[in-house]
């Protein structure tokens, strides 16, 4: 029994790893063959894409190795376990820089391109990766079950160990620092930061102000209310994925003689793995812009079939219409004067010689 359920998880990692790398892949081909979503947002959702692509192409790989139960030296195994810790940590802080995005881009339209740089977006992608990796890494700087296993007489002078995430890394680590520290902080605040935008936006939409003659800041504000269900939606899945995961680990610590199933623990693994799958789906369903590139990547990289070149919508190529509203239009062009009809001049007329009188 035990051995077809290790089957079965291990055949359910293999088509994740698979539909996670190609499904990222087309996000990341998509923005960059589409310009209209080389935004800030997206550059965010790209990096979320790469985390999502490294869970497919490596982590998923190591935990097969770890479930095996493969006999490894301490470090080797920790180090495994910690590249994990490091892409989780990077998937949070990725989604979290997109709430507070959107949050921006509904609370000051007018000045958001000035406030929200390529630049400042790229430094928030390398401040995202760098707290990542100290936050993973941290184990490997002394937070782990190293001294543990030396005192109960676990691991030898070699060190080496049947290599299993618990066997390596704290669990008070991983409840008090990753979980109550980085995850559960981040989810919240996100929490709030959705709510948030969809209450101004909702009190946009609602507001009198916008008569029938002002279309375009109700499309403006409908267009970010339809990308901020989707990317909530995201965040909901990834909250869904994550947390049963992070209370087996507040199990596990808090009651270490409670038993867990070990079809619930594969079944948790598998839905903190399957969440780097479904972020492409939810893209392709609920954002026209990545359904439209993938359907062109599809039709003219697979299918071979010729496909229309991607062009910036006129949507797109507008700021929020708001702005007309606070900066004054140039000034019209000054009238000219109207110019004078030149009289017509005739050619003078032969005048009549005078005849010679008779004598």
């Amino acid at each position: 029994m035990l051995l077809s359920t290790q089957s079965l998880y291990i055949g359910m990692e293999v088509l994740i790893a698979v539909a996670s790398v190609i499904g990222n892949v087309m996000v990341v081909w998509a923005v960059k063959i589409n310009k209209s979503l080389r935004d800030t947002t997206f550059c965010f959702i790209v990096s979320l894409a790469l985390a999502d692509i490294a869970v497919g192409a490596l982590v998923i790989p190591l935990a097969i190795t770890i479930s095996i139960g493969l006999q490894t030296h301490f470090y080797s195994c920790l180090l495994v376990a910690c590249t994990v810790l490091v892409l989780t940590q990077s998937s949070i802080l990725a989604l979290l820089a997109i709430a507070i995005d959107r949050y921006l881009r509904v609370k000051i339209p007018t000045r958001y391109k000035r406030v929200v740089t390529p630049r400042r977006a790229g430094l928030a992608v390398v401040l995202c990766w760098t707290v990542a990796f100290v936050v993973g890494l941290t184990p490997m700087l002394g937070w782990n079950n190293l001294r543990r296993l030396q005192q109960n007489g676990s691991v030898g002078a070699d060190r080496v160990i049947t290599c299993q995430f618990e066997n390596v890394i704290s669990m008070d680590y991983m409840v008090y620092f990753n979980f109550f520290g980085w995850v559960l902080p981040p989810l919240l605040l996100m929490l709030l930061i959705y709510v948030e935008i969809f209450y101004m936006i909702h009190k946009q939409l609602n507001s009198k102000k916008f008569s029938a003659g002002h279309a375009d800041p109700n499309k403006y504000y409908d267009k970010e209310l339809n990308l901020a269900k989707s990317l909530a939606l995201v965040l909901f899945l990834f909250a869904v994925s994550w947390l049963p995961l992070h209370i087996i680990n507040c199990i596990t610590l808090f009651w270490p003689d409670c038993q867990k199933p070990m079809v619930l623990l594969y079944i948790a693994i598998l839905l903190t793995h399957g969440n780097s799958a479904v972020n492409p789906i939810v893209y392709a369903f609920r954002i026209r812009k990545f359904r439209t590139a993938f359907q062109k990547i599809w039709q003219q990289y697979f299918c071979c079939m010729d496909a229309p070149a991607l062009e910036i919508q006129p949507s797109d190529r507008k700021e929020m219409p708001l702005e007309s509203h606070h900066e004054p239009p140039p000034p019209p062009p000054p009238p000219q004067a109207p110019q004078k009809e030149m009289p017509k001049c005739d050619p003078p007329q032969p005048q009549p010689q005078p005849q010679p009188q008779p004598q």
